[in-house]
C-alpha cells in the first residue's frame, strides 16, 4: 500500500477543524514534499519525523514521499501534525496497519528520539473528536487537558512507539483522566467591605443580572475592593460554561490552570496593557484579556488612564459577546461574554466632590479628564455610581459589618433562578424584543421613563439598559412586575448622565 490517510486537528481562534494528513510513496529519487499551505515550523516537521523514525528502530523509506495537509486552504502550523504524518509514513510504507488509523486522531510534536512534547489548543480538539466520536492520542503532558472533554475516549503516550502498539493492540495506552480540582474557590468576603452601602447595593445588582458597572470615587474608598468580591457573588458556571472558558485559556500562550478550571475567571490587566492584549490578535491570532475573561468577570482600574482607542475597542464585544481578529490572511473569533468592572477617580487629583475640598482641579480639567471615556462606552454601563470617602467611624474594628457574600449570593441565586425561568438568559442579555416582553412598565412609570429620557438625553440603548436593570431590582425583591421604586432606582444609577461630572453640583 503506497497512499495512507491519518486524522489531526487545526487551531483556528477556539475551534479545531479537522485536518487529513494524506501520505503518499512514490517512484522516483527520495524526497520528501510538504503540502497544504504549511508554516515553517510544519514546514521543518520532516526533520523531526525523520529522526523520531530513525531512533524509534522504523525504517525511512527512500521514497518520494508526498505529505498533503487537508484541506489545503487551511493556514497549518506549529509541530502539532509530526504525530499524524509520521503515522501515515509508516502506514503507507506497510510498517503499521492502514486501517489502524480510520477511526483515531492524533496530536502531538515529535523529538528527534521519538518522544511525544505537548502542544497547545488540545481541549478544542478533544472536544472536536469527542463529537466526531473519534479517538484521541495526544502526548501525556497534554492527558489531563483532553480528558476534560466528555467522552472518555482519549489516550496518551509518551513516546511513538508506545503510539503503534495501541494501534496495532500490542501495547495499552492509559486513559487521559480528568485532574483533581481543587479545594472549592474561597472568594474574599464582602463582608469585608466596611460602609458603601450604595455600593454594595450596586454590586448585588449587577450580579444578579450580569450588568456592567463602574465605580467613580477618591483614591482608597475601596473600589477595587468592592470589584474583587464580585465573583463570589455569582453563580458557579455549568460544565458547558466552564468547557467554553477552559478552551479560550487553552490556546492562549497561557494555558489552562487545571486545578481551577471551574472556576470563574478574574480578570485584572494594567491600564499600561496595548489594545492587542486587551482584544487579542497577533500575527497568529490569539485572545485577550477580554476573551480570557469570558463568562467571568474583567475589571478594569484607573479607567481614565486608559488609552481611548483601546477603550473604544471594547463596545462591540459588550454588546455582541464575541470579537474577531481578521488579519489579510486569516481571520479568528474568540467569543468574549464577561461581566466589566471599571473603577475610576472623578478627577485628576481623585478628590472632587469630598467634603474635605482639598480638590483644586478647575472644571475644564475636571470634564478633560471624563472626556476620555466616550458616550458610546459610557452607555453600554448599565450602572454608574458615586463611591464617597469613608468617615474615620465606619473604620474602627468594632463598627457594624455588612452582609456576608454568603448571605447576598443566595439573593442574587434567587433572582437569576427568575431570570432564567422567563427568558432563558440574564437581564444583561435580553434582546430588545425580550425586554419589551419582560420589561412592561405601568402608564405612569413608563412616562416617568420618558421624562428622564428627556431631561437626561438618553439614547434607546440606554433606556433598554434602563428597563433590564429595573427587571433585576424587581428580581432581588421577587416582584412580577416592576414597580416605580424599582424605575426611579434604575435611572438613578446613570450617574455620568445627570450633570456636568461625577462630585460636581
Amino acid at each position: 500500500m503506497n497512499l495512507a490517510l491519518a486524522h489531526s486537528r487545526a487551531r483556528v481562534g477556539v475551534f479545531a477543524p479537522a485536518v487529513r494528513v494524506e501520505v503518499h510513496l512514490g517512484g522516483g529519487l527520495p524526497n520528501f514534499t510538504l503540502v497544504g499551505l504549511p508554516a515553517t515550523a510544519v514546514r521543518e516537521s520532516r526533520e523531526r519525523v525523520r529522526s523520531a523514525l530513525a531512533n524509534a528502530q522504523f525504517e525511512f523509506p527512500q521514497r518520494r514521499i508526498t505529505v498533503n495537509l487537508a484541506p489545503a486552504d487551511l493556514p497549518k502550523e506549529g509541530g502539532r501534525y509530526d504525530l499524524a504524518i509520521a503515522l501515515g509514513i509508516l502506514a503507507a510504507s506497510g510498517q503499521l496497519p492502514v486501517q489502524a488509523l480510520a477511526d483515531v486522531e492524533v496530536l502531538g510534536e515529535l523529538a528527534l528520539t521519538g518522544e511525544l512534547k505537548p502542544v497547545d489548543g488540545v481541549l478544542p480538539a478533544a472536544l472536536a473528536a469527542a463529537r466526531e466520536g473519534r479517538r484521541l492520542i495526544v502526548p501525556a503532558a497534554n492527558g489531563a487537558e483532553a480528558a476534560l472533554a466528555a467522552g472518555g475516549r482519549a489516550w496518551t503516550a509518551r513516546t511513538l512507539l508506545e503510539v503503534c502498539g495501541f494501534l496495532q493492540d500490542t501495547h495499552p495506552l492509559p486513559r487521559a483522566e480528568r485532574p483533581a480540582l481543587a479545594e472549592a474557590p474561597r472568594y474574599p468576603d464582602l463582608a469585608d467591605v466596611r460602609g458603601q452601602a450604595a455600593a454594595r447595593r450596586a454590586l448585588e445588582i449587577a450580579a444578579a443580572g450580569g450588568h456592567h458597572l463602574l465605580l467613580i470615587g477618591p483614591p482608597g474608598c475601596g473600589k477595587t475592593l468592592l470589584a474583587a468580591r464580585l465573583p463570589g457573588l455569582l453563580p458557579d458556571p455549568d460544565e458547558a460554561q466552564a468547557l467554553e472558558t477552559a478552551a479560550v485559556h487553552s490556546v492562549s500562550r497561557q494555558g489552562i490552570d487545571l486545578a481551577q478550571w471551574r472556576r470563574r475567571p478574574f480578570r485584572a490587566p494594567h491600564h499600561l496593557a496595548s489594545a492587542v492584549a486587551i482584544t487579542g490578535g497577533g500575527g497568529d491570532p490569539r485572545p485577550g484579556e477580554i476573551s480570557l475573561a469570558h463568562n467571568g468577570v474583567l475589571f478594569l482600574d484607573e479607567l481614565a488612564e486608559w488609552s481611548r482607542h483601546t477603550l473604544d475597542m471594547l463596545r462591540q464585544p459588550l454588546e455582541s459577546g464575541v470579537v474577531t481578529v481578521s488579519r489579510a490572511a486569516r481571520q479568528a473569533e474568540f467569543p468574549a461574554r464577561f461581566q466589566l468592572v471599571a473603577a475610576m477617580n472623578p478627577c485628576p487629583c481623585g478628590w472632587a466632590g469630598d467634603p474635605s475640598g482639598r480638590c483644586r482641579c478647575s472644571e475644564d480639567v475636571v470634564q478633560r479628564y471624563r472626556g476620555k471615556l466616550s458616550g458610546p462606552l459610557l452607555d453600554r454601563i448599565d450602572l454608574q455610581l458615586a463611591v464617597p470617602r469613608l468617615p474615620a467611624m465606619d473604620l474602627r474594628p468594632d463598627a457594624p459589618r455588612g452582609e456576608a457574600t454568603a448571605t447576598v449570593r443566595g439573593r442574587v441565586l434567587a433572582a437569576r433562578e427568575r431570570q432564567q425561568a422567563r427568558a432563558g438568559t440574564v437581564n444583561a442579555q435580553l434582546s430588545q424584543a425580550q425586554t419589551e416582553r419582560h420589561c412592561r412598565l405601568a402608564p405612569r412609570d413608563q412616562q416617568l421613563l420618558e421624562q428622564a429620557m428627556e431631561s437626561l438625553q438618553l439614547s434607546a440603548r440606554a433606556m433598554h439598559r434602563i428597563l433590564r436593570v429595573a427587571r433585576s431590582i424587581a428580581d432581588l425583591d421577587a416582584s412580577d412586575p416592576i414597580l416605580t421604586p424599582h424605575l426611579a432606582e434604575a435611572i438613578g444609577y446613570r450617574l455620568l448622565d445627570r450633570g456636568p461630572a461625577p462630585g460636581r453640583s
